[in-house]
């Protein structure tokens, strides 16, 4: 009776906190659905596959990665980020429905990887790189929407690079923006944006999502143009495919071609297909994590095993990869989203208009929905951030922001992998300088030199040590203290060994305190491992 107590009281904790936060969750899931709409089939355009697969990865991208995955907040769908990689990929293999074997065979690589603790390699990226990432990415979007803000939709609406495809970058394009805009599309934004900042602050009013009033009012004003001569072209609308009947619809899936399994160039590519996929999940996690108001911390491992189920579904029905995307989670944080129950309604959203309301969704103009995502990118690009991040200090500030201009010019992972090298080099040049500290006394004309390691001296610290016993003047009694250190590096054990040798020519006398011959590396204890592999 006790156990079924128990049993009794958990699913009734579980009902008071869906029921709590659905008024936070399902606003902002109508918001999540609004920005990932047009960047699913965006992103399918880039990537040379049908329209209809960009809208099946965010439909399981919702509903499947979202239930398996822990975190509360993170939003998956197909990502920009690899558009190169599958327009490549489509091509080399021949077929689509071959590359979609390599999908389904990159999820399984990742649930493998999630099931090896892959996912404690998001530990490693640094603080500072993470909120440079998150700031490029605010400032990408208010570069990259401010031209469909503007009218103009010469690339495709989730195009994130700096060179675009109609060999434009992203300044350039907004020259052209400003100097053939559309009228229409900029009172459509304009005022969008205007309720987009004015209409939470009425309180009354704000149990209606501002962004759908923004959809409502960029329709309205969209058929107020037609009959115009400032009238919206059909490539500045939202377009989705349209389906009269259920066996239409069953016939926009693809299935993989499982006979070709023994090419080689499919596993090739499903691996490259994983390992990018992950590293931008993982990315986006810690990036999600870190404007979550709540703090929470997202299991990194459970979200490679929930991608990896989501990958292998979406590539069975005919969808692309996807990952983890920041930009649909920030616009989930931003729109007051507080579970995982948002991001599964999102999908819940683009399933049903795909099925029952195609006509009304192709009436939304993209410069409404631009406008949304000018007011996200606004939001993570904000000035009190760079205030934040000098105030840390030049080893934050700067691969802070050479993450930021990395991002801007090529793309994340490139720019992130730019912001790691500069943080590498600020941790080296610490670790350098901080292997050790003396104590020189003097005994008449002798000199006494006491030098105390550090409690971890590593191989970086191996050229500041040599670098100091090298000038250390002769006639001097050098005591070398290891009573501190847990850890020394055989290539500094060979080095202190070594001047303690030879030292005896210079006529400095070493003795050394509390070093052993060998040092084996410290193993965490088991419940910090527990810690972080969950």
């Amino acid at each position: 009776m006790q156990n079924g107590n128990s049993v009794f009281s958990r699913l009734d904790v579980k009902k008071y906190i869906l029921k709590k936060n659905l008024k936070h969750d399902l606003p902002s899931s109508i918001v999540v659905f609004l920005v990932a709409l047009p960047l699913c089939l965006g992103i399918a355009l880039a990537s040379g596959a049908p329209l209809f697969a960009g809208l099946v990865t965010g439909i399981v991208g919702g509903i499947v990665v979202s239930t398996l995955s822990g975190s509360q907040l993170s939003v998956s769908g197909p990502a920009a980020g690899l558009t190169a990689i599958v327009l490549g990929a489509i091509a080399q293999l021949g077929a689509y429905d071959i590359f979609l074997l390599a999908v389904v065979l990159a999820g399984v690589m990742q649930l493998i990887l999630g099931l090896l603790k892959g996912g404690t390699i998001g530990n490693y990226f640094p603080s500072s790189v993470i909120e440079g990432m998150l700031a490029a990415i605010g400032l990408t979007l208010i570069l990259k929407q401010l031209p469909h803000a503007l009218g103009i939709d010469s690339d495709f609406f989730g195009d994130e690079s700096f060179f675009q495809k109609d060999n434009e970058n992203t300044f350039s394009a907004i020259g052209n923006a400003f100097s053939h805009f559309s009228l229409a599309a900029i009172v459509i934004s304009g005022l969008s944006i205007a309720v987009l900042l004015l209409w939470p602050k009425f309180k009354k009013l704000a149990v209606i999502p501002a962004p759908l009033i923004v959809v409502v009012l960029g329709i309205a004003l969209t058929i107020v143009f037609q009959n115009t001569g400032y009238a919206l072209q059909a490539k500045q609308m939202v377009e989705i495919p349209v389906v009269s009947g259920w066996s239409e619809f069953t016939a926009l899936f693809a299935v993989p071609k499982f006979s070709a399994i023994t090419d080689s160039k499919v596993w090739v590519v499903a691996a490259t297909i994983a390992v990018v996929a992950s590293l931008e999940t993982l990315l986006s996690i810690e990036a999600v994590d870190k404007i979550d108001p709540i703090k929470r911390v997202s299991p990194t491992n459970r979200e490679l095993m929930a991608q990896g189920a989501g990958n292998m579904v979406s590539g069975m029905l005919g969808g692309l990869p996807m990952t983890s995307v920041i930009v649909r989670s920030s616009a989930n944080v931003n729109a007051g989203g507080r579970t995982k129950m948002s991001a599964i309604f999102h999908g819940v959203w683009l399933l049903l208009s795909l099925l029952f309301i195609p006509g009304i969704i192709n009436m939304i103009p993209l410069a409404c929905l631009a406008a949304i995502l000018l007011v996200t990118g606004y939001k993570l690009t904000r000035v009190a951030l760079f205030k934040h991040m000098y105030h840390k200090g030049w080893d934050q500030f700067v691969p802070f922001v050479i993450t930021i201009i990395a991002v801007l010019l090529t793309d994340l992972l490139k720019g992130v992998a730019i912001g790691m090298l500069f943080s590498i080099f600020y941790l080296l040049r610490t670790n350098m300088r901080n292997p050790f500290f003396y104590k020189i006394q003097e005994e008449g004309n002798k000199k006494n030199l006491r030098i105390k390691l550090a409690e971890e001296v590593s191989f970086l610290n191996k050229a500041a040590i040599q670098v100091m016993l090298t000038n250390i003047p002769k006639e001097t009694n050098v005591i070398i203290d290891g009573t501190n250190s847990r850890y020394i590096d055989p290539d500094v054990l060979e080095t202190i060994f070594n001047y303690k040798h030879n030292a005896y020519t210079k006529g400095i006398i070493v003795s050394l305190e509390n070093i052993k011959t060998q040092y084996t590396v410290p193993k965490l204890n088991s419940k910090i491992i527990e810690e972080i592999n969950n």
